[in-house]
């Protein structure tokens, strides 16, 4: 009877263990699921195991989850993806951008704002990279990649990015090729010249390592021409980023013509050639009077990023989702602006396994509520636009993990 007794308990506990087991980590109920790559816009559910998508579907039963999260009346997306930013923060008064004082701890300003991984645009160059990798990379929870700096001493600033005989490309290529998981693409900015030489760097770095350049273009007065760059010097999938861009003393062409307002030829021709247009808003990099009549005339962005240090977020920039609101306003949809900061920049970056929702995917999720009320949004010349509605992130998921929760939507016991 005993040994009858403990098989029945047995058979009791492991029924139980059954009926009380849980499919899913995490499930995320009611939102609007916005992900380009799967063309969805509606309201599903998305349940989450093991730091994987698993289901995408209507009406998952909450029961099989262990932790469900109540997002009705919010939108879900993938993470999103900033692919300019400036995280190589360190110690060093004197380094700018390259493990200096300008650059941002990731993990500080990412997730409250739904970015899962962000691109580091050159602020460690081919010589830096390995503390960049052990200081950052390694130890952010942040996914954080790299768009390696054509210097040697990356973004150091001054005359450390004049420096031609710093820009090697073929010891850039070889750091690149054996830390592909960590690096991009490449990255060239704030030469001031009439010298095409690191452009010619940049791009045979790039091509030498089968991967993307970022073009930071203009210094130089008259400026060089960026019918020639598109033309000559970039290939398909080539990022030129500050597109929106009008800077002071006619140091660099801009794609819209001021006078007619109208987008210039040669911008077309790139687009249509596959050159890639980002945002890279910075803090004096982004101009009304180019980005208004160029959505206008439906010359969107391909990507939107915030070139993220201490001087823009602190200006007119402030985050990512600052800016997505921007050009909600200016008339973008709301698809659009979620395409072009999760699969569009995926897509930029060669990493096609971030950037969407779908089954089996990474779970990098973020949701956002639309916040209603009367919001401003300024550029640097003060030009002001007002609007009604502005993102706000409620939560983001890194991994399947909750790594942001503004509301404590999570911690809901009951749905509503």
């Amino acid at each position: 009877m005993k040994f009858k007794s403990v098989i029945l308990l047995l058979l009791i506990s492991l029924n139980s263990f059954v009926v009380n087991a849980q499919t899913y980590s995490i499930l995320i109920k009611g939102g609007t699921v916005i992900d380009p790559k799967n063309n969805l816009n509606e309201v599903m559910d998305v349940a989450i195991f093991e730091g994987k998508v698993k289901k995408v579907a209507k009406n998952i039963d909450a029961k099989e989850a262990k932790q469900v999260v109540n997002a009705k009346g919010m939108y879900v997306t993938p993470g999103l993806i900033d692919i300019h930013g400036h995280v190589f923060f360190g110690t060093q008064p004197d380094h700018y951008l390259s493990n200096g004082l300008v650059a941002l701890p990731p993990d500080g300003f990412t997730f409250r704002v739904g970015v899962t991984t962000i691109v580091d645009a050159g602020g460690a160059g081919w010589e830096s990279f390995p503390e960049f990798k052990k200081n950052v990379i390694l130890s952010s929870k942040t996914r954080v990649l790299s768009f390696l700096n054509i210097v040697g001493q990356g973004m150091r600033g001054g005359n450390y990015e004049q420096d031609t005989s710093d820009m090697d490309a073929q010891m850039a290529a070889a750091v690149a090729i054996k830390n592909k998981n960590d690096i991009v693409g490449f990255k060239v900015a704030h030469f001031i010249g009439a010298d095409w030489t690191p452009i010619k760097r940049v791009v045979e770095a790039g091509t030498l390592a089968n991967m993307p350049v970022m073009i930071d273009f203009g210094g130089n007065n008259p400026p060089l021409s960026l019918e020639t760059l598109f033309t000559q010097y970039l290939r398909p999938g080539d990022i030129f980023t500050h597109a929106y861009t009008l800077l002071d003393g006619n140091t660099r062409e801009t794609i819209v013509d001021e006078k007619t307002q109208k987008v210039k030829q040669f911008a077309l021709d790139a687009r249509k050639k596959g050159i890639i247009f980002d945002v890279g808003y910075g803090g004096a990099s982004f101009n009304y009077s180019q980005a208004i009549p160029a959505i206008k005339s439906g010359f969107y962005p391909n990507t939107i990023s915030t070139d993220l240090h201490t001087g823009s977020m602190n200006a007119s920039m402030k985050d990512m989702l600052s800016i997505m609101s921007k050009f909600l306003v200016m008339g973008v949809d709301l698809p659009n602006v979620i395409k072009e900061s999760t699969w569009a920049p995926a897509q930029a970056i060669k990493r096609e396994n971030l950037g969407h929702i779908s089954e089996n995917a990474i779970a990098d999720l973020a949701i956002f509520s639309m916040r209603e009320g009367n919001f401003g949004f300024y550029d640097k010349t003060g030009y002001k636009m007002e609007g009604k509605q502005k993102l706000e992130c409620e939560m983001t998921i890194k991994g399947g993990k909750i790594v942001y929760d503004l509301n404590g939507i999570a911690l809901q016991t009951a749905l509503k």
